[in-house]
Order: structure tokens, then sequence, then C-alpha cells
């Protein structure tokens, strides 16, 4: 769950100069503003003013640079003692405009929306509550505040607006199928374990960001294997973050589909195709390679070329004692402690490289080194692991075409029934057919024969029923 922040430093002056915009709007006449966000289940209609871009706050709790938070340790630090002092505000203000893989660029959407507020104005108006707190719109605030626009719309939610109700409200928001800015990947992984959090049902999650409960169900298992995979790689202080796996998302998802039905066969498999997987993606392998590595990956091809430095001998299974139950299960198998092992290995030495990307120091070239040599193995592996998969995939083309062949055949006679019942057949049309096939089941034969030096039944079958045919 999210820290309380408490009230904003200027928050009596702020809702004081609200409540006299909210007067002046209603004293107006004439057509007045509205929003109409999801508030409490229900649409509510809010006033839309013109609040001092000085005066409105960013918004701690934004869902929208969660992960990215973790960019500057010290600064996030502050941010979580205070989250409205200066320099937290400044924090906000500069991780808005970052790109959510790499906080040290500026994200070209951002330039977008910039280029698009200085041609067209602001065509939408924020949300804030009455003590000036951004929920909708902090992106657009810090534009506005970069172009040095002074005022800018929003809406005002009611006095009774807790927390509870800005995350709410922030969610639907983002939400809507007009959304303007995505959510970053993490991000949006984040927001979905929070509503968890939070005791919502997984159904109730999948409604609202309108995906299905199975992908709610993944996008969770993805969270928790990274959290775990940040704690794996905590060595001396150093530790990845959540943003440094944001651009793996496709591969992530894929994995889970892998790891899903490899554990319906086995869990050790899964768990070795898990770990070499894993251990690729920080190695930043593309999708195509990592779609390779399967759960003998690394006893066909990885272990040849991994050298001794990265070698971890496990010795024999040893039992687990779970505590309180006074009761042993098996300990993971070795072959998955090894590759658990090297994935640690991978994981606390990409941490290194990433608090030094110069490699200034000897911790950092010694990670940089490890890292070298395990690219390099899992390249000289996945080399002949892809041979093999294109020789896989030749293998069963033609048996994949002559099952897709019966199921048209299966339909073929489905149609036949039905076309009986309303006699609408094209006998004529459906002869022509026959010979067709008579004709391809003549020349499969002859090249089955030449291709196939034990026949089983079905081959057998095949020959001998054109063998009688041709006689």
């Amino acid at each position: 769950m999210s820290n309380d922040y408490g009230r904003p430093p200027l928050a009596d002056e702020i809702r004081a100069l609200v409540g006299q915009r909210l007067e002046e709007a209603a004293g107006a006449g004439g057509v007045r503003e509205t929003l109409t966000v999801e508030w409490r289940t229900q649409p509510l209609s809010v006033e839309v003013i013109d609040m001092p871009v000085d005066r409105l706050y960013y918004n701690p709790h934004s869902h929208r640079i969660r992960a990215q938070r973790s960019h500057d340790p010290q600064r996030e630090a502050e941010l979580k003692r205070d989250g409205w002092q200066p320099e937290s505000q400044s924090y906000l203000h500069y991780l808005l405009q970052a790109l959510p893989a790499d906080p040290d660029k500026l994200d070209p959407e951002f330039d977008k929306l910039m280029e698009s507020l200085r041609d067209f104005k602001q065509n939408e108006p924020g949300l804030i509550t009455r003590d000036g707190v951004l929920v909708n719109g902090n992106t657009r605030r810090a534009a506005l505040k970069e172009l040095g626009v002074a005022h800018m719309r929003v809406g005002v939610l009611p006095e009774s607006c807790t927390l509870e109700d800005i995350n709410a409200v922030e969610l639907s928001l983002q939400l809507r199928p007009d959304r303007r800015r995505d959510y970053s990947y993490i991000n949006r992984l984040l927001a979905i374990s929070e509503q968890q959090e939070q005791g919502r049902a997984l159904a109730d999650i999948a409604r609202d960001f309108r995906i299905r409960e199975s992908t709610c169900e993944q996008e969770l298992w993805i969270l928790s294997c990274l959290k775990d995979l940040i704690e794996r790689s905590a060595q001396g202080g150093n530790r990845l973050r959540l943003l440094d796996f944001e651009n793996h998302q496709e591969k992530l998802r894929e994995l889970y589909r892998r790891y899903a039905k490899e554990s319906a066969v086995s869990r050790d498999q899964a768990d070795l195709l898990k770990e070499n997987r894993l251990a690729a993606i920080v190695l930043n392998f593309s999708k195509t390679d990592v779609r390779l590595i399967e759960p003998d990956f690394r006893a066909r091809y990885l272990d040849r070329n991994l050298p001794a430095s990265l070698r971890t001998e496990t010795g024999a299974v040893a039992a687990v004692v779970i505590p309180g139950l006074n009761r042993t299960v098996a300990a993971a198998a070795p072959a998955v402690a090894e590759a658990r092992a090297l994935t640690d290995t991978i994981l606390q030495a990409k941490a290194t490289e990433n608090t030094d990307p110069g490699g200034l120091s000897e911790g950092a070239r010694k990670a940089s080194e490890i890292l070298q040599q395990a690219h390099d193995a899992f390249e000289d592996a996945l080399e002949p692991a892809g041979k093999d998969a294109r020789i896989r995939k030749r293998k069963q083309a033609a048996p994949d075409r002559i099952a897709d062949a019966c199921k048209d055949l299966e339909q073929g006679i489905t149609d036949l029934v039905l076309s009986r019942g309303s006699r609408s057949l094209d006998e004529e049309t459906f002869d022509e057919a026959v010979v067709s096939l008579r004709h391809v089941l003549r020349k499969l034969a002859q090249e089955s024969a030449r291709s196939i030096s034990a026949p089983g039944e079905g081959v057998s079958w095949l020959l001998e029923a054109t063998r009688q045919e041709g006689a």
C-alpha cells in the first residue's frame, strides 16, 4: 500500500482559492464546463476551473511513475519521507518527462505532448482535489510548466475525497478507451497488484482493466517473478529495479505461457525452462532467441559452452524441513539448483554493472566480464539450438499438413450430409474434386514409398490402397 503523505503545506491556502474560483464559475452564468468521472462506482460531473500551474502539486501516489521512482535511490528516499517538499516535487517533475525504460532519457511521447499543447492548447481538463493535488493530468502539468503556461484547466473533486478515492479515480480515467498516454508496462503491473492488495476480487480487477481474468493472473505472476529476481540480485547494497525489466514485456508473457504449459507435465522441467529463459532475458537476448530455450537447453547446448567460472556444483538433493510442521520435502533437483545459481550470478553481476555503467570500479569491471562470458556462452549455445529447432520444424511440416487436410475432409463430410438434406450439392464439381484427391493420394503414396524405409500402419495402408487402385 502507498504511504499517506497527509495534506500539502499550502493546502488551506489552495483550498480557499479553489473555493473562490468555484463560486466565480457558479456566478458567471452561461454554459459551465464540467468533467464526468467515475466516483464511488457512479458517474459524477464536477466543475472545471482555471488554476495557477504553480499552485498545483504532483501526486506522489501516481501510478504513472511508480516503478521509475527507484531510478535515484537517494531522491526516492526523500520522496518517501515527504512527497510535498520542493525536492520531491522536482523529482516527480523529472520522472514525468523521462522515458519509462530509461529515466536518463527524455520520453519522445512527452515531446509530442508539449508540441500538442503548444499548437492546440489544453483540450481536456486535468483533475485535482480541493487541496490542489493532481489526480489526473500530472504529465500535462509538467508539459505546461516546461512551456511556461501560467494556468491549467482542472476539474475539482468533492471535499470528502480520500486517498482510496484518488487511486480509484486515477485508474478509472487512465483505463478509459480514449486515454491519451498509457501507463508503462511495469506501472500497469503495479496498479493491478495494488488493487489485489486492497482485497478486490480478481474478476473485478480484470473488468476494470479490460482484460481477461487469466491475463490478470498472468500479470500478477510476472510481477511476483520480477520481485523475486530483484531480491536475488541483491549483493553489497546493489540490486536491480523493476524498471530494468520495462522492455521485456513480450518475453515475460511468453515465459509465463510456456512455464504454465510445462508445469502441467513436470515442475522441475518447468523450473529449468524458467531459470534459463530468465537468464537470457537479463542478458538482453531477443524474443526469438529466448523462444529457442527449452527445458533441455542447458544439458544439450549450454553446458559445453559455459566457462568453469560460471559453473556451480550443487551435489545431491537435500531435504528441506518446513518450519512449524515438522515435515520435510525434497529440495530443488540438482539441475534446477545449478540453473538457479547461474541466474543468480548473472542477476548480481547485472545489478553491480548498473550502479557503475562506465565500469570505473573494480567490482563493475568484474561484473562486466561475468556478463560478457555468460552472453558468449548463451550465444554459442543458441546457434545449435536454433538449427535443431529449424530441423524439428521441417520434420513436422509434412505431418502437420496431412493432419490439417484430414480436418478439412471431416468438414467436407459434414457439408456433404447437410447438402443431402437440402439437395444443394453440385455433383459434377464434387466428382472432379474426388478425382483430384485420387491423383494427390497417388503422388503421396509414391513419395512416401521413396522417403520411408519402414512403413507403419498408416503408410502401409496408403501404399496398398493405391496399389490395388492402380491394378
